[in-house]
């Protein structure tokens, strides 16, 4: 039933409708994620864009709607799930069954930056109007082996008016460096923020709450991270 609900919907052209938020959700795919990660990436995504405090976060926004797109990046980016406009549990699901059957694309060593010029492409070259962009940047390294540099794609999605949040995978536990690197190399723009997962363990609720911060679109500091579901 999924996977005819996203079939039924995200061949149907999207309308100039105008939503809150158009998000990139970028996904690590690059070597150090195996198969079965790229999966469970893929199926935590699912069941946190369906979760219920996710659904009433989008129907509190000012349009009732968000526009998300999952992405996996490597040494290339490949779209796993197109734009879609989010604004009932139906089209939830439409997004999440999207995520579960395309194969693997994406490959290869770390382009961070190259990855984050493709999210403002995705934002950019779409027909959606919104209110607020975002790019949601998650991986477990912040290596930057080939392409544009962090910093340089970084400062360009910023002056776009995008802003960079990020869910670093931290394999290392709470002393693992990664959540610093992402605070001080990825994140930009206003009211960016970084959530860590504490291990794949710790991915769906790290997630949720992200998205959940996200769409509310309200500041966030220590106390609204430490609060948020």
């Amino acid at each position: 039933m999924r996977t005819l609900i996203a079939l039924l919907l995200l061949t149907t052209p999207l309308h100039a409708q105008e939503v809150d938020l158009e998000l990139v959700l970028l996904a690590d795919a690059s070597g150090s994620i195996t198969q079965e990660e790229i999966d469970f990436q893929r199926e935590s995504t699912a069941t946190a864009i369906t979760d219920p405090a996710v659904l009433q976060a989008i129907s509190n926004t000012l349009t009732g709607s968000i526009a998300v797109t999952y992405v996996e990046w490597a040494a290339n980016q490949a779209t796993v799930a197109p734009w879609t406009v989010i604004d009932s549990p139906e089209t939830a699901e439409a997004f999440a069954a999207a995520l579960l059957g395309p194969p693997r694309l994406a490959t290869g060593r770390n382009a961070i930056g190259d990855a984050l010029l493709e999210g403002r492409r995705l934002i950019e070259t779409n027909d959606i109007p919104s209110l607020r962009q975002v790019i949601d940047f998650s991986g477990d390294s912040a290596g930057n082996y080939s392409g544009t540099s962090i910093e340089e794609a970084r400062d360009q999605v910023v002056a776009a008016g995008i802003v960079i949040n990020g869910l670093p995978i931290l394999d290392g536990g709470e002393g693992d460096p990664l959540l610093a690197e992402y605070e001080a190399r990825i994140i930009g723009g206003p009211g960016s923020f970084a959530i860590p997962a504490l291990g794949r363990q710790d991915f769906v609720s790290a997630l949720r709450r992200k998205l959940i911060l996200e769409i509310a679109g309200q500041p966030v500091d220590d106390l609204t991270l430490a609060a948020a579901p």
